[in-house]
């Protein structure tokens, strides 16, 4: 890595203007709610969506949330939510990959999530151990809960579709689930006017035997894995952040790495601003020398 990398993206960190860049981002929707539990369910709706063009997810997510908040809470349309009476609300609304019915399955799972569980993040938290490197088990153990649920209300039989699938890729099948991670950072980072934090807060939960029933085990943001994307993959590896070439769960975890060596308390904070360089046009997929001259990144860019 560069030796001035650390000095550069901490100032680059610092001088960037996050907060203009919320309203370009799936994080605007759960940026909506006031109330923790509407804000995790918001956010895994938005993140869910969030691939592609911004202009093209956005108006799907808008739509969906406006249906979901109607009577002004969004977690208790969910938990309420019932397919055989419910579904015609979504009538019409697809998205790329995703069926009206795989939007309906995404709601009505994450109603199975909340009355099993009380809420996401203690779902999440079920499947993480402190003494784990980072979150791919936890993560892992999340996404095979909502690959488990009998979604045949929503389908007419048992299993689900691809486009179900598709809203929960695994770390253990290679994917970089970029949007699960995107998610995650959001609840867990701690609030610096983009991510929430609403997970990092101390919670009494339930433990495994070796860490003491009933402790307090608050996921810490080092935990963390970048949300890989194609502009985060192609911006890092300028950065000399990565040597791979191939996109996924590897190289999401290589860059994270990288990064614990300049932040290892926080390594993914300087994901939303690096991901912005990519989403602007700032930083475009080939040279441009009017922006490479004056971009912040250029003297340690490769």
């Amino acid at each position: 890595m560069h030796p001035k990398l650390k000095e550069t993206l901490e100032k680059f960190y610092r001088e960037y203007d996050l907060k203009s860049r919320i309203e370009h981002d799936p994080i605007e929707f759960p940026h909506r709610y006031k109330k923790p539990e509407d804000i995790e369910i918001a956010g895994l709706i938005a993140s869910s969506l969030a691939y592609g063009k911004v202009t093209l997810f956005k108006p799907v997510i808008n739509k969906i949330l406006s249906i979901t908040s109607s009577n002004g809470s969004l977690r208790e349309f969910v938990i309420n939510f019932a397919p055989s009476k419910d579904s015609r609300f979504f009538h019409g609304i697809k998205y790329r990959f995703n069926s009206e019915k795989d939007i309906v399955s995404l709601i009505y799972s994450i109603k199975s999530a909340l009355i099993e569980y009380g809420s996401l993040k203690k779902l999440f938290y079920s499947f993480y151990n402190s003494g784990d490197k980072n979150i791919t088990n936890a993560l892992t153990g999340f996404v095979k809960y909502f690959m488990s649920l009998d979604m045949s209300a929503v389908y007419g039989k048992k299993g689900y579709s691809g486009g179900m699938k598709q809203f929960f890729p695994s770390p253990s099948e290679g994917s970089a689930c970029k949007r699960l991670n995107l998610y995650l950072r959001w609840m867990i980072r701690s609030d610096d006017g983009v991510d929430f934090g609403i997970w990092a807060c101390s919670e009494r939960v339930s433990q495994s035997p070796e860490q003491g029933e009933g402790e307090s085990n608050k996921i810490p943001p080092s935990k963390l894995i970048i949300p890989l994307d194609t502009h985060m993959a192609r911006i890092c590896t300028h950065l000399g952040l990565t040597r791979l070439k191939t996109t996924g769960w590897k190289m999401a975890e290589e860059i994270t790495d990288n990064l614990k060596i300049l932040a290892p308390e926080d390594p993914v904070k300087y994901d939303f601003a690096l991901c912005h360089l990519g989403i602007s046009g700032e930083c475009p997929p080939n040279k441009d020398k009017e922006k490479c001259d004056v971009c912040s990144l250029k003297d340690i860019c490769k």
